[in-house]
């Protein structure tokens, strides 16, 4: 059975063609940094502190860390000293089950870590969307609450907060999330946590993003279109993304 991801969503929405190259043809398009290679590692530290894991955790971070780094293609240029972003990593990990006590002060429970979705497409026969959940809670008042980290240098400004591309991730979650439990999408609360690099206070920060109807309407509409466009194989350039795009100019992308 096929299906879609987020993050092929985001890169449909990117450029259609983009999209072709990358997952029809298999060309590697973006192929990861320290960035990602840093965020890999923090994600897996708070998924055990999550767990209440014991374990040396800052250890375990510069470990997972060297092996995130060690897999990145042997050209890619690395614009942060690695030793120095462990460095932020080890002042990162110590704030993170404070933060999240204080933001569930109440209590919580946690139900799931790295949760799989694979769950069938309204209308759209043959297709499944697919993630991982980094983490969901309930709490006693019997919310869900599905929870993404995401790292990042010094935090997000209002325009990144709200861009749709960014929160259509959380509300789909939330969608596929409510399909795969029957659980009423009213009882589902979506949340991103940042975990601050560079921030000299609030090192981790838990905040609310609101998914209500409308916002669940669009985000399946685009969906629906990204499906509609793929199957019919519509490959259309974006023009306005090609100053971003990694085959811009490129033999495959002229």
């Amino acid at each position: 059975m096929s299906h879609i991801s987020f993050s092929e969503l985001k890169n449909w929405n990117f450029c259609p063609f983009y999209h072709k190259l990358t997952y029809i043809d298999k060309l590697k398009g973006f192929r990861g940094n320290e960035y990602t290679a840093f965020g890999t590692a923090i994600h897996d530290i708070a998924e055990k502190k999550l767990l209440k894991e014991t374990f040396e955790a800052a250890e375990n971070f510069i470990q997972r860390f060297e092996e995130c780094l060690a897999e990145l293609d042997d050209d890619i240029e690395f614009r942060e000293d690695p030793e120095k972003m462990a460095v932020q990593a080890i002042g990162i990990i110590p704030a993170i089950m404070p933060a999240v006590a204080e933001y569930f002060a109440d209590g919580y429970e946690v139900i799931s870590t790295e949760e799989r979705l694979m769950v069938p497409i309204d209308n759209e026969e043959g297709y499944n969307f697919k993630g991982y959940i980094d983490a969901v809670v309930k709490t006693p008042d019997g919310k869900y609450h599905i929870i993404d980290w995401k790292s990042c240098s010094w935090g997000w400004d209002m325009r990144r907060r709200s861009d749709p591309m960014v929160t259509y991730q959380l509300t789909l979650y939330k969608i596929f999330f409510a399909k795969k439990h029957g659980i009423d999408l009213k009882d589902i609360e979506t949340h991103f946590a940042l975990l601050k690099r560079t921030a000299k206070k609030d090192r981790v920060e838990i905040f609310r993003v609101t998914s209500g109807n409308k916002k669940m309407e669009n985000a399946t509409n685009l969906l629906k279109k990204a499906l509609f466009n793929i199957k019919k194989k519509n490959y259309i350039k974006d023009r306005r993304s090609c100053t971003k795009c990694d085959f811009c100019r490129s033999p495959e992308c002229p």
